[in-house]
C-alpha cells in the first residue's frame, strides 16, 4: 500500500520537473478543466438530490448530529461519483495525450518504448472500449449500493470500495494498453498487487476530493505508472 502512495507522489514530482512532460500537460490541461467544470455542476446537483433523501430534519440535538453525519456522507458519495465520472471521460478524451505522457516519461527513464501511431479517433476509441467491462462491474457495485442507499454508511462504503478498484482500472490503462495487455491480464495483476492499487488508487481518489490538484490526479498516475513499468 505503501508503495502504491509513494508511486503516485513520484509521478506528481516527475511531470512537473520535466519540461518535456509538463509541455504535454498544458497540452491537456484546458481540456480536463472543461471536463472538471461541467461535472462539478452535475455533482452539486446530485448532492442537493441525496441530501434531500439522507438529511433528516428534527428540533431535537440528536437530529442535529445525525443531519451533519448525513450530510458528511452525501459530500463523500458525490465527491467519490465526480472522480469517477472525470477520470473515465479524461482517460477516453485525453487518450492520444496521456500515450504521449507515457511515452516521453519511458524515454526519460531509459526504457524500451515506441511510439503509438495510431489516430487520435482510434486511441480514444480504444480508450472508451477498454473502460466498458470495469463500468459494468462498477453498476452492478453500485446496484448493490443502491439496494443500502437507506443505510447510508453501508451505501457510502460499498461505492467507495468499488469507486478505488473502477479508478484503479482507469488509470492502469493506458500503460496497460502500450503493453497490449487484455482484460484478463489487467483484472489478474490487479488482483496480484491489490495493496499496491488500495494505495495508488485510494489516494488518487482521495487528491480527487482537492480543488485544482484534483486536475492533475490522471496524467501524474499515467506517469507514475509509465515510470514503474
Amino acid at each position: 500500500m505503501i508503495d502504491g502512495i509513494f508511486s503516485l507522489l513520484s509521478g506528481f514530482k516527475m511531470m512537473l520537473s520535466e519540461a518535456s512532460l509538463r509541455a504535454v500537460l498544458w497540452k491537456m490541461l484546458g481540456l480536463l478543466v472543461a471536463i472538471m467544470i461541467g461535472l462539478m455542476v452535475g455533482v452539486f446537483f446530485l448532492a442537493d438530490y441525496i441530501a434531500s433523501v439522507w438529511v433528516p430534519t428534527g428540533d431535537e440535538w440528536y437530529w442535529q448530529m445525525v443531519a451533519y453525519f448525513a450530510w458528511l456522507l452525501t459530500i463523500l458519495l458525490t465527491i467519490v461519483s465526480g472522480a469517477i465520472a472525470f477520470v473515465a471521460l479524461a482517460t477516453a478524451v485525453a487518450a492520444p495525450w496521456l500515450d504521449t505522457l507515457a511515452y516521453r516519461t519511458e524515454v526519460l527513464v531509459g526504457k524500451p518504448t515506441v511510439e503509438n501511431d495510431a489516430s487520435w479517433s482510434s486511441q480514444c476509441l480504444t480508450a472508451l472500449i477498454n473502460s466498458t467491462r470495469p463500468l459494468l462491474g462498477l453498476m452492478l457495485w453500485g446496484m448493490l449500493a443502491l439496494f443500502f442507499f437507506w443505510i447510508p454508511p453501508v451505501a457510502t462504503v460499498i461505492w467507495t470500495l468499488a469507486s478505488v478498484q473502477f479508478l484503479s482500472y482507469e488509470l492502469f490503462d493506458t500503460q496497460a494498453t502500450r503493453e497490449g495487455m487484455l482484460f484478463k491480464q489487467r483484472r489478474e495483476h490487479l488482483e496480484e498487487n491489490r495493496w499496491f492499487w488500495l494505495g495508488f488508487g485510494g489516494l488518487s481518489l482521495l487528491l480527487m476530493a482537492v480543488p485544482v490538484l484534483n486536475i492533475f490526479v490522471l496524467p501524474a498516475a499515467v506517469v507514475a505508472l509509465a515510470k514503474k513499468g
